[in-house]
């Protein structure tokens, strides 16, 4: 299975779409100054985690961060787990950074990149203990699905790089998307549903975020799924 997803020429169709608009100058400066202490730079090479963390510890890999707020509280939850936040937005990526300056964790490491790129080229195959995807674009119309994160080959991708017990946990608050999630997921064979369907109670490591809060105030439910690697 390694082998194949190796040489999976993943679409070219991008998943998000980097939003217009100027960095303030103080992101800039966050980004300069912290980056270097904080972030892993992309490289076509396999990344060694223990030397990037200077330790030896599981570690989670987060996908679309956003703005960092549920990361930073994971992990400070969690100070014997190593983090990898990746996310494409740059005001995002100084916002991370600040937060984890303003707080002094050294359990996290950032990427600002393109996830699937990072996944394929950087991460060694059942190295990752736990992959988590919180409220990703749910590209809503129907001409935009073919963008949506979550596609079979993705999700094969994704399995790749969990170890054998590891676990992909995903939630948004669209129903489409989740039933299309779930649908995807549990067609992949190397992953197994902890629950029957959607988890009736979110995880316990999972905080609130703002998304979450913005959709349940227009009356969107929430769904969570757990996967684990077989």
């Amino acid at each position: 299975m390694n082998n194949e997803i190796e040489s999976l020429h993943l679409r070219p169709i991008r998943t998000f779409v980097v939003r217009a608009g100027r960095m303030k100058p103080a992101q800039h400066r966050t980004i300069e100054t912290l980056l270097p202490r904080y972030g892993i730079a992309v490289s076509p090479n396999v990344l060694d985690v223990n030397t990037a963390f200077g330790r030896v510890a599981p570690l989670t890999i987060e996908i679309g961060f956003g703005m960092g707020v549920a990361t930073i509280e994971i992990a400070a939850a969690a100070p014997e787990k190593n983090f990898i936040g990746v996310e494409v937005h740059p005001p995002g990526v100084a916002n991370l950074l600040r937060l984890l300056d303003a707080q002094q964790l050294n359990n996290v490491r950032v990427m600002n990149d393109d996830a699937v790129e990072i996944l394929k080229t950087m991460i060694a195959p059942a190295s990752v203990d736990a992959i988590h995807i919180y409220f990703p674009d749910p590209w809503h119309k129907a001409r935009h699905h073919k963008r949506r994160m979550i596609q079979p080959e993705f999700t094969a991708l994704l399995a790749s790089r969990l170890k054998p017990g590891g676990y992909l946990h995903l939630a948004t608050d669209w129903e489409h998307y989740a039933h299309w999630m779930l649908e995807v997921l549990t067609a992949e064979p190397a992953l197994q549903n902890t629950c029957a369907g959607f988890c009736q109670t979110k995880p316990a490591w999972r905080p609130t975020t703002k998304f979450e809060t913005r959709g349940m105030n227009l009356g969107h439910g929430v769904w969570d799924l757990l996967f684990t690697r077989i």
